[in-house]
């Protein structure tokens, strides 16, 4: 995570992989300060995701613990039809976001992210 760089700050391309940003999250909220998912704040129901560095590694052994394979949809209906290649037209791909707590927890919450807000 890019948490403490805003998309406006960024003036040139990184060397590898891009930079995302505009997602949101549902369930928790990012934590500035210990850079995992926390609990989210009472009346919060999205909160922006921090820039995002997708870099690809040939071979990366992935870990085992301290990240949550967070869903990104497209939309907030988690919902789309099934491609004809068995995958849904909303899913975009996991994400790797890092978490002090089990997955099992994030899961309960119902954590996803979002490329847009439908308001």
């Amino acid at each position: 995570m890019e948490d403490h760089r805003k998309w406006s700050d960024v003036t040139e391309k990184p060397e590898a992989g891009c930079l995302i940003y505009g997602m949101y999250l549902e369930g928790c909220k990012w934590d500035d300060e210990s850079h995992v998912l926390a609990e989210s704040d009472p009346k919060r129901l999205f909160v922006e995701l921090p820039m995002v560095h997708l870099m690809p590694i040939k071979d990366r052994v992935v870990p085992e613990t301290g990240i949550y394979y967070t869903p990104l949809y497209k939309v907030l209906s988690r919902t789309g039809t099934l491609s004809t290649t068995g995958h849904s037209t909303n899913f975009v791909f996991y994400m790797e976001i890092p978490s002090a707590h089990d997955e099992p927890i994030w899961i309960r919450a119902g954590v996803a992210a979002f490329l847009s807000l439908k308001y």
